[in-house]
């Protein structure tokens, strides 16, 4: 949900954000292993920038070395409590989404064999996510309660379930994990308000899941909440609206130091993805067109990577790769960060030309009104 957009993110806040990334990521690393790096979650970012939030310069940090991950450059990271909570968070979902897979059977754990180790796998992570959540004295078992009984609530879920009911566990999480962020910053008052603003976090999470893969879920007859309770994408649009006016509102009560990067990724980045999925804030704004808008903005890209792809440099593209050298190069562009900071690279399987995620952000042209740019009365 809170997933980066350069063109978003004023320049003097970048390097704050990456200082929180490369802290949770490499908080992971040292207390989980390198393989709890796959887990690092931008969502989760938001409980280390809310600790920060309240300490201003008195947060922790240090000056980490060069790191492939990030073009061989160095960084100030945030250290402490804040990527402590943020690793916990980070495991526990990580850990829950691989059950679920095990549980039913599709995902990685439908292949044949991976069913033992997705379980292993999910039991070590929540492991680690407990050690490191008594290392800030943060109570898991509460939350580890909470993510079993979405699956009993989900498997009760009818037609006159509320959709709040499926939501609740989600809430109840996040608003722990959000209250504990108040205690780590020193601020034992914003618990009632961090734990109201996270209780909307989590409601809007899980709704915009449940919205972005609904017709997905259709397709592939699997359960999807907006389905079940029949609310529908329309009602769900509704309770994420309200989700989004009460976190503003509760942050705002909420005795915060530093605004900066709070606004950035819990308000503006929040409303942006509430574009993304439902259309804009407008109620005159309707969701069947953007998704027309969608549809013929992804068509535009898709024709464009294509006549692309027939030439490279006013030659025909060389042969694709196979498997095995496709992974080695692969490899090569992700431990170099090309995927992300390049304006063209190949494709390493294909060999076509791509485009740098970072250097072609057209995600910011998803609405014509992101809630801030007219004076049309969005929230």
């Amino acid at each position: 949900m809170l997933a980066p957009c350069p063109s978003r993110t004023p320049d003097d806040l970048k390097p704050r954000w990456m200082g929180h990334f490369c802290g949770l990521c490499l908080e992971l690393r040292d207390d989980a292993g390198q393989f709890a790096r796959l887990t690092t979650n931008y969502d989760a970012l938001a409980l280390s920038v809310l600790v920060e939030a309240q300490q201003g310069d008195e947060s922790d940090s240090r000056n980490a070395g060069p790191c492939a991950l990030r073009g061989m450059r160095r960084q100030r990271i945030a250290t402490g409590g804040g990527p402590r909570l943020a690793a916990t968070a980070s495991l526990l979902l990580a850990s829950a989404k691989i059950r679920d897979h095990v549980e039913d059977g599709d995902g990685i754990a439908a292949r044949r064999g991976a069913r033992g180790i997705a379980g292993l796998t999910a039991d070590r992570l929540r492991a680690k996510a407990i050690t490191i959540g008594e290392s800030i004295d943060l109570s898991t078992e509460p939350l580890v309660a909470m993510i079993e009984r979405q699956r009993e609530i989900e498997a009760d879920c009818g037609p006159d379930t509320p959709l709040t009911t499926v939501t609740a566990p989600t809430e109840t999480a996040t608003a722990e994990l959000f209250a504990h962020a108040a205690l780590l910053g020193g601020r034992p008052e914003n618990a009632e308000p961090f734990r109201t603003a996270g209780a909307a976090f989590g409601r809007l999470a899980h709704l915009l899941d449940a919205a972005e893969d609904f017709d997905e879920d259709a397709e592939r007859g699997a359960w999807n909440p907006l389905a079940a309770t029949g609310t529908g994408v329309d009602g769900a649009r509704d309770l994420a609206k309200v989700a989004l006016a009460d976190m503003k509102r509760a942050l705002g009560a909420a005795s915060i130091v530093d605004t900066a990067l709070t606004e950035l990724l819990l308000d503006r980045y929040a409303r942006h993805a509430f574009t993304k999925t439902f259309g804009s804030t407008c109620s005159t704004h309707q969701t069947a067109e953007r998704r027309r808008y969608r549809e013929r903005r992804d068509y535009r890209q898709e024709r464009r990577y294509e006549r692309r792809s027939r030439y490279d440099h006013g030659h025909y593209r060389p042969e694709p790769r196979n498997f095995f050298a496709g992974l080695c190069a692969f490899t090569v562009l992700c431990c170099t960060c090309q995927m992300c900071c390049r304006e063209e690279y190949e494709g390493p399987w294909s060999r076509r030309r791509r485009e740098g995620c970072c250097r072609d952000c057209d995600c910011c042209d998803c609405c014509p009104c992101d809630g801030d740019c007219c004076g049309c009365g969005c929230d």
